[in-house]
């Protein structure tokens, strides 16, 4: 995104706009060897996020959040000692490659940890399948990663782009809104939200009068609502985020459709953005792997504890970075630190059950979180959990095939 991230005020959460963006990007080729890693002395981990510019502050948060949930556990993987290495790869898609080859070739990782942005994220996709080193993605949430082009050694633990719209159609259904306008900006993360939303409400019965767009990171919104309201639909559906889906939100206000079509979407529509968006937000309707009021001890511990320590309130991207943490021990514990067992290691990661503040999740086969997405609704400037909307759901892993 082109936006600026939005925060709340320090008393309140930190909470940030996500970066899907395009996939895609040429990256240039390259085939890297496979690297043989030494097991004796420090464990070699790397970040490969964003660090300046628009994302700055979400790769500060990943990475808070993986060092606390190793912190807690000794500061030890497997026993061993941790080097760390950062690379800022300032959310640009053409350094992919050459970005990630810095902590593999020169830096000789043993985990490669990133990214936001999921353009970004392909290039290290080809570096991690090319050397076989262990990626774990704490945010991207690019289809391809975990379908077409997964790999034995690659790992996520945040969200496939469709996994929070997945969730949207039996609740829409639920209150007989059977007709729905969906609409988001004409890029790969808007695509592949839609697909969630589409398998989801037709499966439960609805009918998609119409699907709108307009091209990333376009905010004229005004002749796409005059249509909608032309169309009447029950619903709107939509996925934005960052300051575009304030100025979305306000927008939709404005022409006077709040009180006449409910407004839904992805959960990233509502991230961040609610002193933004003010009053217009209320009452929106969303589907998300989290969310800050989520009344459980592990999350209230998990909060408490990250405030403590960082001086500000977590938010999705900390939560997602903790799970990061969290599944790096259990791989490395499992293999006693040595990290070149693949096979093992992979296995452990593999049948990982991570205790999240977001509730317990596993992974797929094709190495996706499987995970409970709540229904929340916009009450008093808050994100309020109303109940589960989908349990324990997993993207399909479409053409992924590990052998």
């Amino acid at each position: 995104m082109n936006s600026q991230p939005l925060a709340r005020g320090p008393s309140r959460r930190l909470m940030l706009s996500r970066g899907a963006a395009a996939v895609g990007a040429g990256t240039a080729s390259l085939l890297l060897p496979r690297i043989a890693r030494a097991q004796s002395g420090k464990v070699r981990v790397g970040f490969m996020l964003p660090y300046t510019g628009t994302y700055a502050q979400l790769g500060v948060a990943i990475e808070n959040g993986v060092r606390m949930a190793i912190a807690e556990k000794g500061g030890k993987l497997g026993g061993r000692e941790i080097e760390w290495f950062k690379v800022d790869d300032e959310s640009e898609p053409s350094k992919g490659v050459e970005n990630a080859s810095k902590l593999v070739q020169r830096d000789k990782v043993d985990v490669l940890i990133g990214t936001v942005h999921s353009g970004v994220q392909m290039g290290i996709q080809k570096v991690a399948r090319d050397s076989g080193v262990l990626s774990l993605i704490p945010n991207a949430g690019v289809h391809a990663a975990t379908r077409a082009l997964c790999a034995p050694n690659v790992f996520r633990t945040s969200f496939t782009n469709s996994q929070p719209t997945l969730a949207l159609g039996k609740p829409m259904m639920d209150k007989g809104l059977k007709r729905a306008v969906w609409l988001t900006w004409k890029y790969a993360a808007g695509d592949e939200a839609f697909e969630g939303f589409r398998d989801s409400y037709t499966q439960a019965g609805g009918t998609i009068v119409k699907a709108l767009g307009l091209p990333f990171p376009n905010v004229e919104f005004q002749a796409l609502l005059t249509e909608i309201a032309s169309l009447r639909p029950d619903a709107v559906v939509c996925f934005f985020a960052g300051a575009g889906a304030a100025k979305f939100i306000k927008d939709y206000a404005a022409a006077g459709l709040k009180d006449k079509i409910p407004l839904w979407g992805s959960g990233f529509l509502t991230e961040g953005v609610l002193d933004a968006a003010g009053p217009a937000a209320e009452g929106i309707m969303t589907t998300m792997h989290y969310a800050d009021a989520l009344d459980t001890p592990r999350n209230k511990q998990f909060r408490t504890a990250y405030a403590q320590q960082f001086k500000m309130q977590p938010d999705v991207y900390a939560v997602q970075g903790y799970d990061t943490g969290q599944l790096l021990l259990a791989g490395a514990n499992a293999v006693k630190g040595d990290l070149a067992s693949k096979a093992a290691l992979h296995k452990a990661l593999e049948t990982a059950v991570i205790d999240s503040p977001r509730g317990k999740w596993t992974m797929s086969r094709a190495h996706n979180p499987v995970q409970d997405m709540y229904l929340r609704v916009v009450e008093k400037g808050d994100n309020k959990v109303l109940g589960v909307a989908a349990k324990a759901l997993a993207d399909s892993g479409a053409g992924c095939r590990l052998t």
